[in-house]
C-alpha cells in the first residue's frame, strides 16, 4: 500500500481526533447485564440494547449450549445450499406468528434484513419514500435498488402525504413508505396510525424496521405496530436487542414477498446460515417474551423513575415514552467529557456524536433495562448529578 494514501487515512485519523469525534471501545470481560466489568472494575451499564436483561438468562445460555451437541457448533454453507435445518424454520415461523405475519426470513444481522429488502421488490418503475431520521442500514437499502427515492421530513405526516402525492404524480407503480419504528438516537416513536392511514389512501406499502421495539412495546411486546394497534406490510427486526443480545436479524410479511427474498435476495444468499446456538436461543427468547408482562412493566417502570430523577436534576432530555432517554449536551467534546467522568464514577455511557447524530446535537443516550435495580438507578442518578454539575452541564 502507497504512503501517500497512509498518510491521507492517517491525517483523516487526526482530523476526527481534533474534532472530539474519536470513538473508543472499553473491553467488557464479564457477561451482558445491568453491572458488567470493564478495566477490572464494576460498573452500571446504561447502554446496550439489553432491554429485558435477557443478554445473560440462564434460559438463553441453556438454550444455546444444549443445542450444539445435536445441531453442531455452525453450518458452514448458505441456506439454499445446505445450511437449513429445522430449528432455522421453527424460528422463522415462531417469529412470523408472533408479530402476526404469514411468515418470516433469518439473516446474519437486521443491517443484512434491510440491505436485502428493496431491491428484490422495488424496480425503477416503483418509489420508495423514506424517513429523513431512518437507520443507515435503511438508507443503504435503498439506495441499492433502482426506485424512485424520496425522503420526508421526520415524522412529518403533512410532507409524507406531499411526497406520496409525487410519487403518484410521477407515475410511480408501486410505492413503498419505509420507517423506524423507533428513531432510536431520540426514542422518537413513528406515527404509525398516520403512516397506514396515507398507505391506504394512497394505496401504499408499509415497511417498518423495529429493532428498538421488539419484545417490549405493546401489550404482547410485538412492537410499534402492537403499541398503536395497526398493521404494517412489512416488519424488519433483530434478535440483537431485546430478543437475547446476541446477532440475527429477520424480515417478516406476506408470504409471496417472503418467498421470493428467499430467492433474490442477495445478503440471505451469499451469506452463512445463522449458528444453531443462536437459533435455538431465539427461539427461547421469543418464549420468554410472549410470557414477560412482569420484565416489560419492570423495564416502562424503571424508564419511568429514570426520567423522572434526570428531570429533577435539571438535564436537558428529549421527551418521549420509550426506554431510549437521550441526555442533550450539544457539543461533541462535553459528551465525551462526560462519559469519561461517569465511567470513573462507575457508570457505563457512550458520548454520542457526529456523523450518529447531526452536528451540535451531542448527546448520552441512556437506555434502560428490565434488569437494573433500584439501587443501581439511584447510584447512577447520584453520579449524573455530580459530573454534570462538576462540568458545568447542570447547576
Amino acid at each position: 500500500m502507497s504512503t501517500q494514501f497512509l498518510s491521507h487515512i492517517s491525517e483523516t485519523l487526526r482530523s476526527i481526533e481534533a474534532e472530539g469525534l474519536y470513538k473508543r471501545e472499553r473491553m467488557i470481560t464479564s457477561p451482558q447485564g445491568g453491572e458488567i466489568t470493564v478495566a477490572g472494575r464494576e460498573v452500571i451499564n446504561l447502554c446496550a440494547n439489553n432491554y429485558l436483561g435477557l443478554a445473560d438468562h440462564p434460559a438463553l445460555i441453556d438454550a444455546a449450549t444444549g443445542a450444539m451437541g445435536p445441531k453442531g457448533f455452525g453450518m458452514a454453507s448458505v441456506r439454499f445450499i445446505c445450511g437449513t435445518q429445522d430449528i432455522h424454520r421453527e424460528l422463522e415461523q415462531r417469529l412470523a406468528d408472533f408479530l402476526g405475519k404469514d411468515d418470516s426470513i433469518l439473516f446474519a444481522a437486521c443491517f443484512d434484513a434491510n440491505g436485502g429488502l428493496f431491491e428484490p421488490l422495488l424496480g425503477p418503475e416503483d418509489a420508495v419514500i423514506s424517513d429523513s431520521l431512518n437507520h443507515a442500514s435503511i438508507i443503504d437499502g435503498v439506495r441499492l435498488c433502482k426506485a424512485k427515492r424520496y425522503r420526508y421530513l421526520n415524522n412529518d405526516m403533512n410532507d409524507l402525504e406531499a411526497w406520496l402525492k409525487q410519487a403518484r404524480a410521477d407515475g410511480a407503480r408501486h410505492i413503498m413508505i419505509a420507517t423506524d419504528g423507533v428513531f432510536s438516537m431520540d426514542g422518537y416513536l413513528a406515527n404509525l396510525p398516520e403512516i397506514t392511514r396515507l398507505a391506504k389512501e394512497y394505496d401504499g406499502i408499509v415497511m417498518v424496521d423495529d429493532c428498538h421495539a421488539t419484545g417490549f412495546m405493546g401489550p404482547r411486546g410485538a412492537g410499534t405496530p402492537d403499541h398503536f394497534g395497526v398493521d404494517v406490510d412489512i416488519l424488519t427486526g433483530t434478535l440483537g436487542k431485546a430478543l437475547g443480545g446476541a446477532i440475527g436479524g429477520y424480515i417478516a410479511g406476506p408470504q409471496p414477498v417472503i418467498d421470493l427474498l428467499r430467492q433474490r435476495a442477495r445478503p440471505y444468499l451469499f451469506s452463512n446460515s445463522l449458528p444453531p446456538a443462536i437459533v435455538a436461543a431465539g427461539i427461547e427468547a421469543i418464549r420468554l417474551v410472549e410470557e414477560g408482562a412482569d420484565m416489560r412493566a419492570q423495564l416502562f417502570e424503571n424508564a419511568r423513575y429514570w426520567r423522572a430523577g434526570l428531570e429533577a436534576l435539571g438535564f436537558d432530555l428529549l421527551p418521549g415514552e420509550h426506554p431510549i432517554i437521550p441526555v442533550m449536551l450539544g457539543k461533541a467534546q462535553v459528551a465525551q467529557d462526560m462519559a469519561s467522568r461517569l465511567f470513573d464514577e462507575g457508570v457505563y455511557v457512550s458520548g454520542f456524536f457526529f456523523p450518529v447524530v447531526p452536528r451540535g446535537q451531542a448527546r448520552i443516550r441512556t437506555q434502560m433495562n428490565a434488569a437494573l435495580t433500584r439501587d443501581e438507578l439511584d447510584r447512577a442518578l447520584a453520579a449524573f448529578g455530580k459530573v454534570g454539575r462538576d462540568i458545568g452541564v447542570i447547576s
